[in-house]
């Protein structure tokens, strides 16, 4: 738990305050703090009646529902016996109106562009899904999609989506045991991959990895493949092209209308021990809250052309690369590649070109794009931004505001978002019509989320204080089970407190009820009696002139129970000297205290970080103790990185 003994950061006590724009506001979905309070009001005087509104709203229903929540600690069961279908609601529904609008606008890494219409899009979806019927897909089977970022990967949870399947996508990046592994433990029947896919200029190898791993699933009957590379070889005896799988099908399947609770996907979130956990989030409940979140979060409008640039094989990209959108009848861009391949300034590139209007990336990028400075994104024209968005960790305040004003020029409202896997949608956000910002604050909880901060017996701490975060009741994209481990699921999540949603992470709440996330719990310390969140540290560090980016790990200390090591990447052009140490160990004990000061400071070219962006902070304390990692390392970008920090502490 962070501790409540130490004031914050001082950027974060005396942060600015943004208020939206007013030209923003006045065409905002919701225009004003006012009309945000009312509908707070409306979800706390009857929660199930506010989602039972919002549901309706929000999707088709073949088969209207009757009951909205049955809550049954730590299981809960939303819109009972309504019937629908995610493809129908991200595709048909649309087509009468926007049958010829774009859909998806993908770009490759090698620059290949392709404009994917509505229209395409639903007959695509019908194709395939009438070849994996053929291959005897039914409803309930869980089929694998392991391709790159191309528009075959949305076509292909459509598909799912559309015949009562359940995906399990698998990040492109992830080698051949990684596969295996999550399709063994979810059951898969069919896998969907390519032959390969672009990223760095050099080809993933994805059927090299498929024909690994697949003899080692006992359950995998065939496995479709894309041509993406022109390099997948000849097909195997289980193959089949993609091509020749959708050929010749017809590009109508009508929809299976799923109970509300029907399982759509299986997500796996890997653990610091053990095997990753099997996410399950089921359709009605996931349709409804991702639909409105991506509606008023991202204040969407008919004609904007809407950017998060997250891969689909993490729940970011499920819920707001593929199914938001969608749903809201956007023009969703997929891109491919790396974020700075082949020149540095690739998304800026992307921007200026496709007119991106709302733009939607991680701290982790946005702290890059700093190190390479301002001269590149100052080479485009960024006009056409109308909207910031930041997902994944906690953004420091000096990040916030170069976002602000290098990309966003001053006049882009940002959402900070905070949200998990295993809440499926957004559920502390600005609403960018409404809510006064704080650089690296969330803000405020959406209507019908209760956020709550407690200490470990369950009482709430006071304002600026430091606690546990909790979501206090149930909400209708939450998990249901870890797929196979109901125990894991409910010890996991819920034991902690009886019937409230432990999030794992560390948190405050200042005098305006706006969440300051101070990151996992596990990232918090314990320094000669004092606890500190790692995260103040490291803003306070990145808050120093010349530093882009910084991790703080403890590791074990005789003398004080645990000592601060920083981990720090220097901006471009900076020397790193025993001089700049000193600084950064003089610049943290006046921003936070004496306390704070890191203990020892190592320099590194890079960081340790997932493929989605996020730093591993579990391998950098293995790093500061001198121990082995023994946990998992497939979400790891470049093992290359890990080693040469090894290296330097050697």
């Amino acid at each position: 738990m962070p501790d409540d003994s130490h004031a914050l950061h001082s950027v974060l006590t005396e942060a600015r305050i943004f208020p939206p724009p007013a030209e923003f506001a006045a065409k905002a979905h919701i225009r004003s703090m006012e009309d945000y309070r009312r509908l707070y009001a409306e979800a706390e005087r009857n929660p199930e009646a506010y989602w039972g509104a919002r549901a309706r709203e929000e999707l088709h229903w073949e088969t209207p529902f009757r009951t909205v929540l049955e809550w049954k600690p730590p299981h809960s069961r939303w819109f009972i016996e309504g019937r629908t279908n995610l493809a129908y609601n991200c595709l048909d529904r649309h087509l009468e109106k926007r049958r010829d609008k774009v859909a998806i606008l993908f770009e490759g890494e090698p620059g290949d562009v392709r404009r994917v219409t509505y229209g395409q899009l639903a007959a695509d979806v019908n194709r395939l899904a009438n070849g994996l019927k053929r291959l005897g897909v039914k409803k309930g089977d869980r089929v694998g999609i392991y391709l790159p970022m191309v528009p075959e990967a949305a076509v292909a949870m459509l598909a799912c989506a559309r015949i009562g399947a359940v995906h399990s996508v698998v990040f492109g990046g992830f080698s051949a045991e990684a596969l295996r592994d999550r399709m063994n433990d979810a059951g898969a029947k069919v896998l969907l991959t390519a032959d390969g896919g672009w990223r760095k200029g050099a080809v993933v190898p994805l059927k090299k990895n498929v024909d690994e791993a697949a003899p080692h699933i006992p359950t995998l009957e065939r496995v479709v493949v894309l041509e993406r590379v022109g390099q997948g070889g000849a097909l195997g005896p289980r193959d089949v092209s993609w091509k020749a799988l959708v050929e010749g099908e017809s590009d109508v399947c009508a929809p299976e209308w799923v109970e509300s609770e029907h399982p759509l996907f299986i997500l796996y979130t890997s653990g610091s021990t053990g095997k990753p956990k099997g996410v399950l989030h089921t359709t009605g409940g996931y349709a409804v809250n991702v639909s409105l979140t991506t509606r008023w979060v991202f204040d969407l409008e008919e004609e904007d052309v809407y950017w998060c640039t997250a891969d689909v094989g993490w729940v970011t990209g499920h819920s707001y690369v593929v199914y938001g959108p969608l749903m809201n009848g956007a023009t969703t861009v997929l891109y491919e590649g790396a974020p700075v391949h082949p020149q540095p300034d690739r998304f800026w590139d992307m921007v200026a070109r496709h007119r991106v209007s709302v733009f939607y990336t991680a701290p982790t990028a946005i702290r890059t794009f700093m190190r390479l400075g301002d001269a590149l994104p100052r080479k485009h024209d960024l006009s056409s931004l109308r909207l910031l968005g930041t997902v994944g960790e906690p953004i420091n305040p000096e990040a916030w505001m170069w976002y602000r004003e290098v990309i966003g020029q001053g006049r882009c409202p940002i959402v900070d978002t905070w949200w998990q896997t295993e809440t499926g949608a957004i559920m502390v956000s600005p609403l960018p019509g409404a809510t006064p910002t704080k650089p690296g604050s969330a803000t405020l909880p959406m209507p019908g989320i209760k956020v709550e901060v407690l200490d470990k017996a369950g009482h709430a701490v006071p304002a600026g204080k430091g606690g546990l975060l909790f979501i206090g009741r149930p909400w209708p994209s939450m998990l249901r089970t870890v797929w196979g481990d109901e125990e894991r699921y409910a010890r996991s999540y819920f034991g902690e407190i009886p019937g409230k949603y432990f999030t794992g992470d560390g948190a405050r709440l200042d005098a305006d009820g706006y969440l300051w996330v101070m990151g996992r719990v596990d990232d918090v310390v314990n320094v000669a009696g004092h606890r500190l969140g790692t995260a103040e540290v490291e803003s306070a560090l990145v808050s120093h002139p010349s530093v882009s980016e910084a991790a703080v790990v403890g590791r074990p200390d005789a003398l004080k129970g645990t000592a601060l090591v920083a981990f720090v990447t220097v901006k471009k052009g900076v020397e790193v000297t025993p001089q700049l140490e000193a600084q950064l160990c003089t610049h943290v004990t006046k921003e936070i205290g004496a306390i704070a000061r890191p203990d020892v400071i190592r320099f590194a070219e890079a960081l340790p970080k997932t493929r989605s962006g996020k730093i591993m902070r579990r391998l950098l304390r293995d790093v500061a103790a001198g121990k082995e990692s023994t946990g998992d390392v497939t979400t790891l970008e470049d093992l290359n990185v890990l080693a040469a920090l090894r290296e330097a502490e050697e």
